[in-house]
C-alpha cells in the first residue's frame, strides 16, 4: 500500500461519504399520463333481475415499467355497455368519473368500498348462488373489485387450510342431516344473509349460526 504524503497545511477536515445508490426511475400513473395505442383489458357480464338486458363492464389496464422488477398493471379506463338505455346518463357519468380517478394515480382501491356501499332505496336483489347486492352500483363496484384482485391490486383474503377443513365438515354435516346430494352447493331456502360474505347461506348448526359459504360462525 502506497503512503500518501501531505505537503500542505491542513486547514479543514471532512468525512467523505459514499454516494447513495441511485433509485431506478419508476414510472407511476398520473393525470397527464398519455394513453398507449393499445391496452389489455377484461370484460365482465352483469345480469340482474332489474333488467332483461345484461351490462358489460370492460376495464382496460396499462402496464407500468414493463420488463423490470417494478412492473405493475393498473386500471386505466372503464366502459359499461348495455342495450338498456334506462340508466344511460348516469352510467356514462360514472364511467367518466371512475376513469378519471384511475388516471389520477395513487391508491384507487377505495372506489370499490365506496361503490359497494351504495344502497338502492327500492331494495337490492340476490344474485344466483344467493349473494345479495344492495344496488346495481354496488355490483359494478363488485366487478371492479374482481378485476383489481385479478391484476394483483387487491389481495384476496383466502381461507386457511384449517378454515377450509372446518367449512367442508360443516357442509358435509348439513348435507347428511338434510339428505342433500354431496357437493351440490345448495343452500336452504330458510337460510339468512351472512354479513361477512353477503351470501344467503347462514343456518343454525348445532345451536350456532353458521355460514355454509364462507364458514363464518357466531361460535368462533
Amino acid at each position: 500500500m502506497n503512503a500518501i504524503v501531505i505537503d500542505k497545511k491542513i486547514i479543514n477536515v471532512a468525512i467523505k461519504q459514499e454516494e447513495a445508490a441511485k433509485e431506478p426511475d419508476i414510472e407511476k400513473m398520473h393525470e397527464k399520463f398519455d394513453r398507449p395505442e393499445s391496452l389489455e383489458g377484461s370484460t365482465y357480464k352483469i345480469k340482474t333481475p332489474l333488467s332483461d338486458h345484461a351490462l358489460y363492464i370492460t376495464i382496460n389496464d396499462v402496464v407500468l415499467n414493463p420488463g423490470t422488477d417494478h412492473e405493475l398493471r393498473r386500471p386505466f379506463e372503464i366502459f359499461i355497455n348495455s342495450k338498456n338505455l334506462e340508466h344511460f346518463q348516469w352510467v356514462v357519468a360514472l364511467t367518466r368519473v371512475i376513469s378519471a380517478v384511475f388516471r389520477k394515480g395513487g391508491d384507487v382501491t377505495f372506489l370499490v368500498e365506496e361503490l359497494k356501499a351504495v344502497f338502492d332505496p327500492q331494495g337490492g336483489y340476490f344474485k344466483s348462488g344467493g349473494r345479495f347486492m344492495p344496488s346495481l352500483v354496488a355490483e359494478i363496484g363488485d366487478a371492479i373489485e374482481t378485476h383489481m384482485k385479478h391484476i394483483g391490486l387487491i389481495k384476496e383474503e383466502a381461507l386457511s387450510d384449517i378454515q377450509k377443513e372446518v367449512l367442508a365438515e360443516k357442509q358435509t354435516e348439513y348435507e347428511k342431516k338434510k339428505s342433500i346430494q354431496p357437493g351440490s352447493g345448495e343452500f336452504p331456502a330458510t337460510s339468512t344473509l351472512c354479513l361477512k360474505c353477503h351470501t344467503k347461506a347462514v343456518i343454525i348448526l348445532d345451536g350456532c349460526k353458521t355460514c355454509l359459504s364462507c364458514g363464518a360462525s357466531k361460535c368462533g
